[in-house]
């Protein structure tokens, strides 16, 4: 993620800011600048940021921001969608009369916004359903049943469609389920990086000339689904970290590609941010990790370079977070096979 900052009076503003917090001006984020602006009316309904005078060009809020407050996002004039391209890939919203449901909305959007962000920084193809029908992505964001016996709503995705259920934005559930998961790390953004590594994984992997690499590397993806997960559960395999980047990853080759692309995003999007913050390590030992500021990530990076400071990153996140008295940032080790795995998702994206 970049750093953002006002463009009328240069305060620190974040993704998701709808106010800056020393003008007042009103922000969104333009995403055919790829910043979060300011804005200024010009009538009713229609504003400008001051950054394109000279284009003079106008946007209208999204829908979503303008009546919900659910959104930020800024749509240009000559757009006649009412929602922004985020807000339009949700064809689901949680059911707003159950209470905490409004307040999971937002946060499902915010993560998913975070997502959407990455997805196009890193120039994948990116549709809706209602524009492509066959290819096109949607998501659903659905809560278990309180008046009927059916079981509980499957986070997971199928032909372009990606269920997240509700429960996953409440902190407290989510955290109840990693440690009956036994996962050392879930976030809610984490699920939509996942479940979009299925989806991409249909437009990048299958069918194409990458699919015998994708074999050989993380194994025959025919073999029985349902079978891999019912002896996932029976008992992870104890050696997964030699060959995995996280123990569900060990499932099947699916879950194998899933897992190691939302890896990929969550190592792009660190790295990102830490160059964007200018930081660099340079300890007094030589035996330490030591970074120098990044110029670039995702797939027109160097994935070797990426590597390079990706593991001086996560020793200072780590050490942090314990001198913080939490849990590492980054509680993983990649073996040499799972760093393969990660190379092979780089250059997929750069063959897409």
């Amino acid at each position: 993620m970049k750093i953002f900052h006002c463009d009328h009076c240069q305060q620190l503003v974040f993704f998701e800011n709808v106010q800056c917090l020393k003008c007042y001006r009103p922000l969104a984020y333009l995403p055919d600048l790829g910043v979060v602006g300011s804005l200024e009316p010009v009538r009713p309904g229609i504003w400008r940021c001051p950054i394109q005078r000279v284009t003079e060009q106008t946007y209208r809020l999204c829908e979503n921001y303008d009546r919900e407050n659910i959104c930020n996002w800024a749509v240009l004039i000559e757009d006649t969608h009412p929602l922004c391209r985020s807000c339009r890939l949700t064809r689901v919203i949680p059911d707003l009369s159950r209470q905490g449901h409004k307040e999971a909305w937002y946060r499902l959007e915010v993560a998913k916004r975070r997502l959407v962000y990455s997805l196009l920084s890193l120039g994948l193809p990116l549709e809706n359903r209602v524009d492509n029908p066959t290819q096109g992505l949607a998501f659903e964001f659905l809560a278990d049943s309180v008046a009927s016996q059916a079981g509980p709503r499957l986070t997971g995705h199928l032909n372009g469609v990606i269920v997240i259920n509700v429960a996953e934005a409440d902190d407290a559930e989510r955290e109840k389920r990693r440690h009956q998961m036994h996962e050392p790390y879930r976030t809610l953004l984490g699920h939509f990086r996942h479940e979009s590594g299925h989806y991409y994984w249909d437009r990048l992997v299958k069918g194409r000339d990458r699919i015998c690499a994708f074999r050989n590397l993380f194994g025959d993806e025919r073999k029985d689904y349902a079978e891999a997960l019912r002896r996932h559960y029976e008992g992870i395999s104890v050696d997964w970290q030699q060959r995995f980047v996280s123990g569900y990853a060990s499932t099947h080759p699916w879950e194998d590609w899933a897992e190691t692309w939302a890896h990929y995003l969550h190592m792009s999007d660190a790295l990102e941010t830490a160059a964007a913050c200018g930081l660099t390590l340079r300890p007094h030992r030589t035996d330490e990790p030591s970074l120098k500021a990044s110029a670039q990530v995702g797939p027109q990076a160097s994935f070797d370079r990426m590597i390079d400071d990706w593991f001086p990153l996560t020793y200072a996140l780590n050490n942090l977070n314990r001198g913080l008295g939490l849990p590492d940032s980054y509680p993983f080790v990649l073996s040499p096979l799972a760093i393969d795995k990660l190379r092979f998702v780089h250059d997929t994206l750069n063959c897409s």
